[in-house]
């Protein structure tokens, strides 16, 4: 027996041994980013980035630029951060949002742009793992082709082998918090990951991930909830009249998701052009007529002063790359089958409200990519902030089901709207959050910022909350930068928001 117990706590110790040799390897350094072109400042926490290939045989290499927290990285959470489309990459959050950089365009406007550091980069309070998904996206890239046709459920499979694969390079973070995050189409990919990483835990996976929660920003959700939430926000937003809200309404016997008549598909082809020319992503935010790069400036707008504080951002930047025209869930949702990319569903339906030149042009520098250790142009092609090279179906069904088993499980849900949004509307996710059928443990307030009404939450049980950003549009920490920071900062660390 004494013999048994030796080699039974010999083998404990050299599991121990091992295991603690790894954590103690810490994050490898041929991934470190030391400088970058564009940035003369100092860097305000360690920066990594490269590649995971989670498909040997085929080559298949997702990419990610993961940023340390600048207050206590071996403490605190780390959050994956992914962008929707489907088919955009997240240095849309990275350059344009929430990461550790403000961008200025550069002088000339075709040269490299200027870097400075971001005052509300969510990196403030936490790491972040900005990640190209689905492979295909952004600098992540298969040498198999067939790979780039993809659906919801196997992105989510992807990412979860990529976040074991990110976990076994990384394992010092292992203990720390873990979330994800994203917004607009991936309100589908986060909770569909989030599932496969709770079900992964359940089996045992290792590394044992310490999954706590998800966040989800303007996400797309349910098909009929999201798709029927578009002319009631329409018309309390004062876009549509009365008249024509009630006409519309009887027509479509309230289903504006699935016109059911002639009748109702004309009159929501009069609503479309009664609205169109808003910008659809900020109905706030002018909607330039020129393919050209355009400055915002407010100096003769003939809005009041309080309508004008109440979209502005505090970017060096334009708020941009919203793009002028219908656009999901405008009475064309996402249903079962091939999802339009973002490119495709552009494509002929107008003139850009603003571009993406500052996020391109970096991107496509080849000093950039050498320093951020992506491959060169002539392997991934040029870096699209959305591209159509991705095929995938959408398989996942309404992510209600999601929803209300993480939640029940004691994971932990933040749902934020932007509440001028007319691409994914709020009125749909306040709808959807509701109809879990939850409690009602904080009833709908205002929350603040600076003594300032930022917008308002309503919180239930089982850990959710819904939350409204005012003055916000598709995209909440571009539009406003600080609140964002805020919110993601109280929930983060379980405080009242």
């Amino acid at each position: 027996m004494a013999r048994k117990n030796f080699f039974l706590h010999y083998n404990i110790l050299l599991t121990f041994l091992a295991f603690s040799f790894l954590v103690t390897q810490g994050a490898p350094e041929n991934a470190h980013v030391t400088q970058i072109p564009g940035f003369n400042g100092t860097f305000q926490s360690k920066h990594y980035a490269g590649y995971v290939n989670i498909d040997e045989s085929h080559g298949k290499k997702l990419f990610y630029y993961f940023v340390e927290s600048e207050r206590n990285p071996s403490k605190d959470p780390v959050v994956l951060w992914l962008n929707g489309g489907p088919g955009c990459s997240s240095f849309d959050g990275f350059v344009y949002e929430h990461g550790p950089f403000n961008f200025a365009l550069g002088k000339p406007s075709t040269s490299l742009p200027s870097l400075h550091n971001n005052p509300y980069s969510w990196s403030k309070v936490s790491s972040v793992i900005y990640l190209d998904s689905p492979v295909g996206v952004g600098f992540s890239y298969s040498r198999n082709e067939s790979d780039y046709i993809t659906t919801d459920l196997k992105t989510a499979s992807d990412t979860h082998v990529f976040l074991l694969k990110w976990f076994e390079i990384y394992p010092e973070f292992l203990k720390n918090p873990f979330y994800i995050s994203g917004e607009s189409y991936a309100g589908i990919y986060v909770p569909t990951l989030a599932d496969e990483v709770a079900k992964g835990i359940d089996a045992g996976v290792t590394p044992a991930i310490n999954f706590k929660g998800y966040m989800v920003g303007n996400g797309v959700t349910d098909d009929k909830i999201d798709g029927n939430a578009l002319v009631p926000f329409q018309h309390g937003m004062g876009l549509i009249s009365d008249d024509l809200y009630e006409e519309v309404t009887v027509a479509c016997s309230g289903n504006f998701y699935e016109p059911a008549s002639n009748n109702c598909s004309d009159m929501l082809n009069k609503v479309d052009r009664v609205v169109t020319g808003l910008n659809v992503y900020d109905i706030l935010e002018p909607c330039y007529h020129s393919k050209e790069p355009s400055i915002i400036t407010t100096g003769n707008s003939r809005l009041p002063m309080s309508f004008r504080k109440l979209g502005e951002t505090e970017r060096p930047l334009p708020v941009r790359k919203r793009m002028f025209g219908r656009a999901w869930p405008f009475k064309a949702p996402v249903r079962e089958g091939r999802v339009p990319t973002w490119p495709e569903l552009l494509n002929g339906l107008g003139v850009p409200c603003t571009d993406d030149h500052v996020a391109t042009a970096w991107l496509n520098n080849e000093e950039v990519r050498k320093a951020i250790h992506a491959e060169q142009s002539t392997v991934t092609g040029p870096w699209e902030l959305c591209t159509s090279k991705i095929d995938l179906s959408h398989d996942s069904g309404s992510m209600i089901k999601y929803h209300k088993n993480l939640t029940a499980r004691g994971y932990r849900a933040l749902i934020y709207s932007g509440d001028h949004d007319m691409c994914v509307p709020f009125t749909g996710s306040e709808k959807w959050t509701r109809s879990l059928g939850y409690q009602i443990v904080d009833e709908w307030r205002r929350w603040y910022v600076n003594e300032q009404v930022a917008g308002f939450t309503q919180g239930y049980e089982n850990n959710l909350i819904f939350l409204t950003v005012k003055g916000a549009g598709h995209t909440v920490p571009e539009y406003k930068p600080q609140e964002a920071l805020a919110f993601y900062t109280r929930w983060l660390e379980g405080k009242m928001i």
